[in-house]
């Protein structure tokens, strides 16, 4: 295969390699040993090298070399296993290149024309892969062409797929092509000699739907901040769709969410990303989301079959899905029959005898002694020995797992569960307490030892025992544990609410927490051990919150109750600190912990924040509010009366926020809210949209009738406070707090009274009305409206942003905002095509070390070196912006700018330096040229700007203080020196930044002179300007000069009286050289250098009227902005592509 070309010395590969065939210009090589007979020294030794190498680094046995005659370096450009494989390379360059390259008479001129000829072979064999991945190769060949041949797009922009239709400019039509990349949407067209082109970044898509309109029979709408785009006339108009909204969606998660959202690895690597790919992952999310598996699973087969389900006595005809854990099946009609085989509860998959009525059947047999059979699939033999091979890597890592655990439990002493103790700061009494109940193992769950005493509860145990009978009927007729059957019949079981000698089982049983628990023995103990008496954010959080969770229950009026929670929260935070503590999760883990063992609940815990309610607990609850969103088109679709009346449906939302984070624990009364959780491990975050709308609809003529918001919340805090159960009709138990003074202040409105609804009839009517709801309906609503949440974000940011930032500057506030797109759309550029690890690792050093006082909009966008420079050759308000010397500057400004020494300049940084050059007086323009050319903006090494050369203490300023005579025998240590003044440089920090700057040195001087002549090329005054600098520079000279000279006459009889009377210390302190002033090029000490103040240089200037004209000439930054936004994305996209050529 082709390989870039890299380096090699001839010299040292003749030892290794052995040539076959030679020319003039090119070397096929043979790695020594490779095909020789073995007794041959050098082969052995050659052979036994590469064998020491790991897989990774073995060099491959045949090579092409390019070879410049005269020269000892070659490049490598071709490698290969097989000599027929290089011999074809060989041949090529023989037929193709040879001949041409007898022209050049500059033999260096021969390398880099073969070099780049290789890379163009390279990038047509990168093409060639990725047209043959899809369905038509030749055809997407042809469009990868056009692609990058009409919008000049570096080669990372991978293009995913592409579509014909039209694109709508007022109520023309367009016909072209709509081509999908990895990082925008762009479309071209040619008519008629009119061409239409545009590029769409999905960083800038705030909203996308289909349309109808009178011209456009059905279009897909494409909204950004600026305008919106539609397009119609596709072929495939669903299938273009859903594209559409992956690729945005993936590209906002990954782009805008700093915290990184849940995404698959794959679509963390752009450069995979194909339509199959896409194709692949909405089925994967659909199926994770239908059976609510572990997000890490992977999907390998789809297949259709029926399965043998004995209640029905029939096979029932779905499709069969495989993961790495799991056999999943689903009947055509979602939700009507559901079964779940986790592997690790597989004995066995055979295949059975093929008859007419059971064609090419399998049967899975489990450990309960009981089987599955289906038939009708399709490639049986490779299904079966797929999972087959699966099945036995896991019992492998099982049978290894217990064997690691036994060798374990013989050596340890049978010690508590429980080997950890909470200091609380308890009196003695209380720290015995506390003292047993470290030492108690909670095995069974809270409700077992607290009751909660109600009234209407003790008649309700003959319905409890009637519902426990129902149950043990249900588990004979469809199976228990997580293989049973899900019907519809148990959907009606679980309406009626799960009695609670089951609940805690039946809860593992349907979010498979159980298979979670077998498979990780052990995990919940020692995660307990590591993590308490440990102290974080989360912890304080957590501890605040304890006593807040179901404070009426008694299970939490007790320390056991209160231990037993903290240690889940705590245990949970200490797993996931991505997560770790979120508010409701309080209330969640509580009621677990009431019907669950304390390690069920922990992982019950685990399945609903990390699988059931994805991106719930993160710390801007990104999953809640796109349920939220995603609810809101639910009530204009299902409601459509109640949204008719009610237009700001937002109200509505913010008032169900609590309704999905809490399941409805913190709204219903007690026992009425645990059949929702019923419902809601049942079928996952549906059950919860259903009721809500359930709700909403119950006191739709209210609502509609409600004048404000508030009234609209006491209506249905009223409804949902009413909402009882069979365990609790006679009283309902009370609220939380908040929701009790809701409820009061309700009884004061005209809202008439309503009557007691039961819990069971609601989750019905829920069904009824609105069953038909669909996992994948929700999963396709939730890509299009997470795309509007993260906006939503981004805006807020933005606000934040700009609020922060815009006392401190003159710029005006549409300037300013302008300025900050500019200073995000550099960020994403490099996210797109740069190569941006050098960013990325400062970046997250500055979150991992930096200041916690930090505000996260002070840290949302940052740029770096390669970032900045762009930006400010694109903004500098000065001629001469293309020079190298502007490359200088730039490269000073920054280090400048970055006062935290984290490599990145922050927005705040970036809009203060641009308000200095556009809006500020002449004396602070020459303030901040001045700045740049002493430390620590110039660097000792201005080819290597690095942190290491650019200190914040530079080594040419004088660390040595002079002391008062009184104590001058009274020498301070040099640690104690650098210490006040690094206070001394905090204190400063502090003040007005109008406190006086260091003296510049003669060589900071000519460097200033040097930008001052850079600045001024080009400009129109050009001539009078030069002039007027080199008046300038004489005169600044001379007063350097003069000073100087003054100075140092001055000092030189009192240094004389001062050696001799000094002690042998402080002798020695004026001898060592990292304290004495000197300058660190080895010049003679600050006291006898010639140097100028800000001071004298700006009076200077003054006295020059072409200078102050030059700087105070008002600059257009509105027109500097616009042109900047025409240039900035093509210009860094020629850059990166020149880089990536040249790497």
């Amino acid at each position: 295969m082709w390989l870039n070309p890299e380096e090699v010395l001839l010299k040292n590969a003749l030892k290794l390699w052995v040539t076959e065939r030679s020319n003039d210009f090119f070397l096929l090589q043979r790695r020594r040993g490779h095909g020789e007979p073995t007794g041959r020294i050098t082969g052995l030794l050659v052979g036994a090298l590469d064998t020491v190498l790991d897989s990774s680094a073995r060099v491959t046995p045949f090579r092409i070399l390019l070879q410049v005659p005269g020269s000892q370096i070659s490049w490598v450009i071709a490698s290969g296993a097989a000599i027929e494989e290089v011999n074809k390379h060989w041949d090529w360059l023989v037929h193709n290149l040879l001949h041409s390259l007898s022209v050049f008479e500059n033999k260096e001129d021969v390398a880099s024309f073969v070099k780049g000829k290789v890379k163009g072979l390279i990038a047509e064999e990168v093409r060639g892969r990725q047209a043959a991945q899809e369905e038509d190769p030749e055809k997407f060949r042809e469009a990868l062409l056009k692609f990058e041949l009409h919008f000049g797009l570096p080669s990372s922009e991978k293009l995913v797929t592409f579509y014909s239709c039209c694109c709508w400019k007022g109520r023309v039509p367009r016909q072209g092509f709509l081509y999908l990349s990895i990082n925008h949407m762009s479309f071209y067209s040619f008519l008629l000699g009119k061409e239409v082109k545009f590029m769409i970044p999905w960083a800038e898509v705030t909203r996308f739907e289909r349309v109808s309109t009178g011209l456009m029979t059905e279009a897909i709408r494409v909204n950004t901040r600026q305008r919106q785009r539609d397009f119609s006339m596709f072929l495939n108009l669903d299938e273009a769709f859903g594209v559409i909204g992956q690729l945005a969606d993936i590209a906002l998660r990954r782009l805008l969410d700093s915290e990184g959202l849940e995404l698959d690895r794959v679509l963390q690597q752009p450069t995979r990303i194909t339509k199959r790919i896409l194709e692949e992952q909405a089925l994967r999310e659909y199926v994770l989301a239908l059976f609510r598996l572990p997000r890490a699973e992977k999907l390998h087969e789809v297949a259709s079959c029926s399965v043998w389900t004995p209640h029905a006595r029939c096979h029932t005809a779905g499709t069969l899905y495989t993961t790495d854990s799991y056999l999943c099946f689903s009947s055509r009609e979602e939700g009507s029959c559901i079964l779940i085989i986790p592997l690790s509860e597989v004995l066995s998959i055979e295949k059975a005898e093929s008859t007419s009525l059971l064609p090419n059947p399998v049967i899975v047999s489990v450990r309960t002694k009981k089987a599955f059979q289906l038939i009708e699939l399709q490639d049986r033999n490779e299904l079966v020995e797929s999972l087959n091979s699966r099945l036995r890597s896991l019992q492998w890592k099982q049978s290894m797992f217990r064997s690691r655990k036994d060798g374990k439990r013989s050596v340890s002493s049978p010690t508590p569960y429980y080997t950890f103790y909470y200091d609380t700061g308890y009196s003695d009494e209380e720290e015995i307490e506390e003292q047993v109940l470290r030492n108690t193992v909670n095995s069974e769950a809270l409700m077992t030892a607290f009751h909660q005493n109600q009234p209407g509860t003790n008649g309700n145990k003959s319905v409890e025992q009637v519902k426990e009978q129902l149950w043990e009927d249900h588990f004979l007729e469809f199976g228990r544990g997580v293989h049973m059957f899900r019907t519809e019949k148990i959907q009606r079981l679980v309406a009626t609410g799960i009695p609670e000698s089951l609940r805690g089982e039946l809860w593992m049983t349907f979010s498979d927490a159980s298979s979670e628990l077998e498979s990780h023995q052990g995990y919940y103990t020692s995660l307990v051990q590591k993590s308490m008496g440990q102290s974080s954010l989360a912890t304080e959080e957590i501890e605040r919150d304890l006593h807040r969770s179901l404070p009426d229950h008694p299970a939490f009026q007790n320390p056991t109750g209160i231990a037993a929670l903290r240690r889940v929260l705590t245990a949970y935070a200490h797993r996931n600190p991505k997560i770790g503590y979120c508010q409701s999760m309080n209330i969640l883990a509580s009621v677990l912990l009431l019907y669950a063992k304390e390690e069920e609940a922990f992982w019950l815990l685990v399945a609903v924040c990390e699988r059931m309610l994805p991106d719930y607990f993160n710390r801007r609850v990104i999953g809640a509010q796109v349920d939220q969103s995603v609810f809101e088109e639910l009530i204009k679709e299902r409601l459509p009366e109640l949204a008719e009346s009610v237009p700001d449906l937002s109200a509505l939302s913010s008032v169900s926020l609590s309704w999905f984070l809490t399941l409805f624990l913190s709204v219903l009364p007690f026992h009425s809210a645990v059949c929702v959780v019923d419902c809601f491990f049942f079928h996952g975050i549906k059950a919860i949209f259903q009721l809500g709308l359930a709700a909403l609809d119950a006191n739709a003529a209210q609502l509609s009738a409600s004048t404000d918001d508030g009234q609209a919340l006491m209506i249905l805090t009223s409804f949902l406070d009413q909402v009882g159960s069979e365990e609790s009709s006679c009283v309902p138990s009370s609220p939380p707090a908040a929701m009790e003074t809701s409820s009061s202040s309700s009884s004061d409105t005209e809202t008439p009274a309503v009557t007691h609804t039961n819990i069971t009839d609601l989750i019905n009517e829920s069904y009824k009305k609105f069953g038909d709801l669909s996992v994948r309906q929700i999963e396709r609503l939730r890509c299009r409206h997470r795309i509007q949440v993260l906006q939503a974000h981004e805006d807020t940011t933005k606000e934040n942003a700009l609020r922060v930032v815009t006392p401190d500057v003159s710029i005006s506030p549409e300037n300013l905002a302008d300025v900050y797109d500019l200073f995000k759309t550099e960020h994403f550029i490099s996210l797109y095509w740069g190569d941006s690890s050098s960013a990325a690792a400062a970046e997250a050093a500055a979150w991992r070390y930096g200041d916690s006082g930090s505000s996260y909009v002070e840290r949302q966008y940052r740029l770096d070196r390669p970032q900045f420079k762009s930006l400010y050759g694109l903004l500098v308000p000065w001629p001469g912006g293309a020079n190298q010397h502007a490359d200088t500057l730039a490269n000073r400004t920054f280090t400048l700018l970055d006062q935290d020494r984290t490599n990145l300049v922050t927005f705040r940084e970036f809009a203060g330096w641009l308000d200095t050059l556009y809006c500020e007086e002449l004396n602070e323009k020459i303030r901040l040229l001045y700045r740049l050319h002493i430390p620590p903006a110039l660097t000792e090494s201005e080819d290597d700007p690095s942190l290491m050369k650019s200190p914040l203490l530079s080594t040419n300023r004088p660390l040595y203080v002079n002391l008062p005579a009184d104590v001058q025998d009274e020498v301070k240590d040099y640690q104690e020196q650098l210490k006040q003044m690094l206070q001394d440089l905090a204190k400063e920090k502090e003040k007005d930044v109008e406190k006086p700057l260091p003296l510049m040195n003669q060589c900071e001087f000519i460097q200033f002179c040097k930008t001052l002549y850079s600045m001024f090329h080009g400009d129109p005054e050009e001539n009078d300007l030069f002039q007027a600098i080199a008046t300038v520079t004489s005169l600044v000279l001379q007063i350097g000069e003069a000073s100087h000279r003054g100075h140092s006459s001055g000092l030189e009889v009192a240094s004389q009286e001062e050696v001799k009377e000094a002690g042998p210390a402080q002798q020695v302190t004026a001898e060592d050289p990292r304290v004495d002033g000197s300058r660190g090029d080895g010049s003679s000490t600050a006291e006898n250098e010639w140097t100028v103040s800000y001071a004298q240089i700006l009076a200077s200037l003054l006295t020059e009227q072409a200078l102050v004209n030059f700087f105070e000439k008002p600059a257009d930054l509105s027109a500097k902005i616009a042109e900047a936004k025409e240039k900035q994305y093509h210009q860094r996209a020629g850059l990166l592509t020149l880089q990536q050529g040249t790497s």
